[in-house]
């Protein structure tokens, strides 16, 4: 008769025999590593102060191509920002064909810090809006520069104080958060989610000392940076890149990067529509990574990848009845984990999603991903607006 010994090694002999439960295993721990050291320190970091110096007087630029009705519900909103060091709003008219010139211009004739820039042509082979955006800041007034899009709007009237107190860290690349507005719809949850989870990497990498990239939508930095990097001289003919192509060129140079991540600095854009609509806007934003540093694309890569696996081999193991048992304690232990810490992070943003989903969105988005640099390695044609 068997010994209780010889049983338990017969019933333990599959999972420390079979070599995809030790990679699923693997795949998992470093997963959670990401999660132990840099998003649940980021998501328990104590908020921003209440007040601070504005002393500093700054500019705050927005480029728009035909988009009047987006523009007449931002400028409102950033021209009722509290801030008592002044600021200008100089909008940045690329080569629109709507009404967007004699708006800005009815603006300026009561607003005395509005100020209008018109593009009427780009040059063959540079990218619109990053020509658009050196203009603009070239007219510039002031040292310190805070970016949206024409398709935001900033959460709170307090959103420019924030933004521009990381400057005084001291820093010369700020870096904010922008969401996606709650509608409903499957696709609305993975946009969000998406947006979230990117989120979480570039703002708690940064905080750790790893900066790679920012969004245009939420973004502040000097006229020394821009003209450190020779502005956007080393990706002018790429159409992504305005933003996290800028940041990677400014830490290669040496500047220093602040986080303001606190609800009241964020600011928040409609979603894209249909999937097709999405589909074009993540190819365009991802193109850009593969002019990343090594280092950086190495610490994402390894994120997205190890994800990537470890989904793949928990469905390759659903086939493999001895290892049932394993997988689903493997999974079980990841899963709660990652939801945890993901739960917190939403918290902290602000920007929650329902707990049920979480599971189901980190799978799919996960495995879209997987598509879209599928997409961009066989086809690489992109367009701007």
């Amino acid at each position: 008769m068997p010994t209780f010994a010889t049983r338990f090694t017969t019933c333990a002999l599959p999972f420390h025999l079979s070599p995809a439960l030790w990679l699923l295993l693997a795949c998992g721990l470093i997963q959670l590593f990401y999660a132990a050291y840099y998003f649940l320190p980021f998501a328990r970091r104590p908020p921003e102060p209440s007040n601070g110096p504005d002393a500093e007087p700054v500019s705050v630029l927005v480029c728009a191509h035909n988009e009047l009705e987006n523009l007449r519900r931002l400028l409102p909103l950033l021209l009722q920002q509290d801030y008592p060091a002044g600021f200008e709003l100089l909008l940045i008219d690329d080569r629109s064909e709507d009404d967007t010139y004699l708006f800005v211009q009815q603006l300026t004739q009561y607003y005395p810090h509005v100020r209008l820039v018109t593009v009427n042509k780009t040059p063959d082979g540079l990218a619109p809006k990053k020509y658009a955006l050196t203009l603009g800041i070239k007219v510039a007034r002031y040292e310190r520069m805070v970016f949206t899009d024409a398709d935001c709007i900033p959460a709170t009237n307090q959103w420019l104080r924030y933004m521009q107190r990381g400057f005084d860290k001291p820093a010369d690349v700020v870096l904010g958060y922008s969401a996606y507005a709650e509608e409903n719809g499957f696709l609305n949850k993975l946009i969000r989610f998406e947006t979230f989870l990117t989120g979480a990497q570039y703002l708690s990498f940064a905080w750790r000392g790893q900066p790679y990239m920012g969004v245009g939508r939420n973004l502040g930095y000097t006229r020394q940076v821009f003209q450190l990097t020779k502005g956007f001289a080393s990706h002018i003919r790429s159409l992504s890149g305005d933003d996290d192509l800028l940041v990677q060129d400014a830490v290669a140079r040496g500047a220093r990067v602040a986080v303001i991540a606190d609800p009241g600095a964020h600011t928040l854009s409609e979603p894209a529509q249909t999937w097709g609509e999405w589909w074009r806007q993540k190819r365009r934003h991802l193109s850009a990574g593969r002019q990343y540093r090594f280092v950086d694309r190495l610490r994402i890569g390894t994120f997205i990848g190890v994800n990537l696996l470890f989904y793949s081999t928990a469905i390759g193991l659903l086939f493999s009845r001895p290892d049932w048992v394993p997988l689903a304690a493997v999974w079980l232990v990841r899963t709660v984990a990652m939801m945890a810490v993901y739960y917190q992070l939403g918290r902290r943003l602000e920007d929650r999603l329902p707990l049920a989903w979480l599971p189901v969105l980190d799978a799919v988005y996960f495995f879209y991903y997987l598509a879209l640099g599928m997409s961009l390695f066989l086809y690489r044609t992109l367009r701007w607006k």
